[in-house]
């Protein structure tokens, strides 16, 4: 199935291709704890972003590793390059649009 989405205001739009029923991680981190992040790993070739690239802007932290992607006008980051691997991206399932059916979440320590 194709999901959409992007950032709160409208100016990164992305497509991903995912099954109905999500399986995703939920970090106990404090980063991804606070801003209430649900893990989607897809491979590189089932992201597909679609307008913003240069509304885009980088943050890394710790290892640096991960490349979380952030708009530059309203924040948001609903995608981010996986820290696990520069071929596959880590989606936020709370930006997803339609909202999936069924979410099978998992909790992951970090």
């Amino acid at each position: 199935m194709i999901y959409k989405g992007g950032c709160f205001c409208g100016s990164v739009q992305f497509e991903v291709h995912a099954p109905k029923v999500i399986e995703c991680k939920h970090c106990n981190c404090s980063f991804c704890s606070m801003t209430g992040y649900l893990h989607l790993i897809v491979p590189k070739s089932d992201f597909k972003l679609i307008q913003g690239e240069k509304k885009l802007t980088s943050y890394s932290f710790d290892t640096a590793r991960a490349e979380h992607k952030f708009c530059k006008t309203c924040g948001a980051k609903s995608f981010y390059v996986s820290n696990s691997s520069t071929e596959e991206y880590d989606v936020n399932v709370n930006f997803l649009k339609p909202i999936p059916n069924k979410l099978n979440i998992k909790e992951q320590v970090c």
